[in-house]
C-alpha cells in the first residue's frame, strides 16, 4: 500500500514538473511577441492622439493626487523643439476590475483624446465604452471616450453633468471619467512645471 502511494506521489511530482517546465517554455517563447504587440499598440495610440508629433519622449516626475488611480507611464509629445503635450497611461478600478487608459493632455490644458487600452466590464453594458459603434451622442457620432476630446481639464468631469454616461453603466462611466480627470490634472501640472523650467 505504501509503495503504491509513493509511486503515485512520484508520478504526480514528475507530471507537475513537466507541466511547469512546459508553461515556462511557452511563456518564454510568447513573452517577446506579447511585449512587441503591446509596444505596437502604444506607438499607434500615441500617434493617433498626437498626429502632429514627430517624437515621443518618456518622462518621469509625474505626480497624482488620487491614490485610487495609478500612473503606468508618461510620454511627452514633441514636434521639433515644441512640446505639444503629453500622454499618460493610467490604471484605475472600474466595475469589472482594472481599466487601462491612455490619456492625451495638451499644453493648452485640454484633453486631446482618450484611448481605452483594456476594460473588463460587462459586455453590452460597461464594455460599450470600448465600442466604436456605441455613441453617447448619435447625431454627432461621439463615442464615450470621444466626448473627452477638447474638454478643458478644469471641467468637473461629473457623470450626468458634463460627462454623458454609458446607458445602465454609471459605475463604469464614473470610473473612466475619474481616470481621465486625474490624468488631465497630473499632465497639466507636469507640463506647466516643465514650461517653467522645473523639468
Amino acid at each position: 500500500m505504501k509503495k503504491d502511494i509513493l509511486k503515485l506521489g512520484l508520478s504526480l511530482a514528475i507530471y507537475a514538473g513537466i507541466a511547469c517546465s512546459a508553461l515556462t517554455l511557452v511563456y518564454a517563447m510568447t513573452a517577446p511577441t506579447i511585449a512587441g504587440l503591446e509596444q505596437k499598440q502604444l506607438d499607434e495610440s500615441l500617434t493617433n492622439l498626437f498626429p502632429d508629433a514627430d517624437s515621443f519622449e518618456p518622462v518621469e516626475g509625474v505626480t497624482l493626487t488620487d491614490s485610487a488611480v495609478k500612473l503606468v507611464g508618461a510620454w511627452r509629445a514633441n514636434k521639433g523643439d515644441a512640446v505639444l503635450g503629453m500622454a499618460l497611461k493610467m490604471l484605475g478600478k472600474s466595475y469589472g476590475g482594472d481599466a487601462s487608459l491612455l490619456v492625451a493632455v495638451g499644453v493648452d490644458r485640454t484633453i486631446k483624446g482618450v484611448r481605452i487600452l483594456s476594460l473588463k466590464d460587462t459586455p453590452g453594458l460597461g464594455a460599450n465604452a470600448t465600442s466604436p459603434t456605441y455613441f453617447v451622442d448619435k447625431s454627432a457620432g461621439t463615442t464615450f471616450p470621444g466626448q473627452f476630446a477638447g474638454k478643458p481639464v478644469s471641467d468637473p468631469f461629473v457623470v450626468k453633468n458634463d460627462v454623458v454616461a454609458i446607458t445602465a453603466s454609471t459605475i463604469t462611466s464614473k470610473a473612466l471619467a475619474t481616470i481621465v480627470k486625474r490624468a488631465g490634472e497630473a499632465g497639466t501640472k507636469w507640463l506647466e512645471s516643465a514650461a517653467a523650467g522645473g523639468k
